[in-house]
């Protein structure tokens, strides 16, 4: 898988192991990483004799799973054991499997993928000692662009440049749909067909989510239509409540309140003073701060006030319009600023 397999790479007769997690936060970058890992592990074997499936049901059948691991493989060399939504094992089905791991069999490929909640982290060390766990998440930061070019470009149709930056750009933070976007090019224009902009609009759906910090950002530099755009974006396919919205806009002037006045020259002295490891979102607030001044500080916490009473029932506004007014105002606060492409602000972080 070209989003990374995981610590130890993608899985080969040659080197399958007797265990193997797969987590994530999107379930279907989660499920595209389980596919593929089932398809490595199966190799040119029979699936219907080598894969069985468990925990679709309610409760997973603990003792159906162990025997399916302990049962020698059947007109195939070994067996693959697929547990679904392994975040909802209780504690005593947890016990049960780390007790297989102590003494796996060797014939068998235990893989648990997740879902229905958090996998216990000691499950999760347990198959660390004894196999592979594949991160199926997408990256952040840097990392971020050169994962989206390696799926475009490992993909069955040819986008060019602009075509790929304009699926990045679309799609935000919900780069789960990357791969459903792809093969519906691919279904509508060939494989190895070269795709450009024009191509993959009428393709593209509701824009994705974007990060709580292009919100910020754009208000930071009086980019009130960039603002508004991430507001929406983030309050929409992200289906961010109004409420999470202002917890994330009290956050990011409350550091400014904090530093402002304070005898503090540098970012890592800002970061000590607002108790953060981050220098960069420490340095972000030292320098904003000193922008806006105090007053532009203090007109951000009054604006910020106002609307939080008014989400509580204080207005008759519809919550989303209440929201809008409050990040156009907020944008306003300070001199406007060149506007910055998203792939730059990402490649800051």
């Amino acid at each position: 898988m070209s989003s990374g397999r995981g610590e130890q790479g993608a899985a080969s007769a040659a080197t399958r192991a007797p265990a193997y997690v797969v987590a994530g936060e999107d379930a279907s970058l989660v499920g595209e990483a389980a596919r593929e890992l089932i398809k490595d592990l199966v190799g040119q074997e029979d699936p219907g004799l080598v894969v069985e499936e468990h925990g679709t049901e309610d409760d997973p059948d603990m003792g159906s799973i162990l025997d399916a691991c302990a049962t020698p493989p059947f007109l195939a060399s070994h067996r693959v054991v697929v547990v679904r939504d392994a975040g909802r094992l209780r504690a005593d089905q947890v016990g049960a499997l780390l007790s297989y791991l102590e003494d796996p069999q060797p014939t068998a490929s235990l893989v648990l993928v997740a879902g229905g909640g958090a996998i216990p982290s000691r499950l999760v060390n347990a198959v660390r000692q004894h196999g592979q766990v594949i991160d199926a998440s997408t990256p952040t930061g840097r990392g971020r662009s050169p994962w989206l070019a390696s799926r475009v470009r490992d993909s069955a149709v040819r986008l060019d440049g602009p075509a790929t930056a304009m699926l990045g750009e679309h799609l935000g933070e919900d780069l789960g749909r990357l791969s459903g976007v792809l093969d519906a090019l691919a279904a509508a224009y060939g494989e190895g067909a070269s795709i450009g902009p024009e191509e993959v609009v009428p393709f593209l759906g509701e824009a994705g989510s974007v990060a709580p910090w292009e919100l910020t950002d754009a208000i930071d530099r009086g980019d009130t239509e960039g603002a508004l755009e991430a507001l929406r974006r983030m309050s929409g396919a992200g289906q961010r409540h109004p409420l999470v919205l202002m917890a994330s806009l009290r956050r990011h002037y409350a550091n400014m309140l904090r530093l402002d006045g304070a005898s503090v020259t540098t970012e890592a002295e800002a970061a000590a003073l607002l108790g953060t490891r981050t220098t960069f979102v420490a340095g972000k607030a030292l320098r904003e701060g000193r922008r806006l001044g105090r007053d532009g500080v203090g007109r951000a916490i009054t604006l910020l006030a106002g609307a939080d009473q008014d989400l509580r029932g204080a207005s008759a506004c519809p919550a989303d319009l209440v929201m809008e007014i409050l990040v156009a105002r907020l944008s306003r606060l300070g001199p406007r600023q060149p506007r910055q492409t998203r792939g730059r602000a990402r490649g800051r972080r």
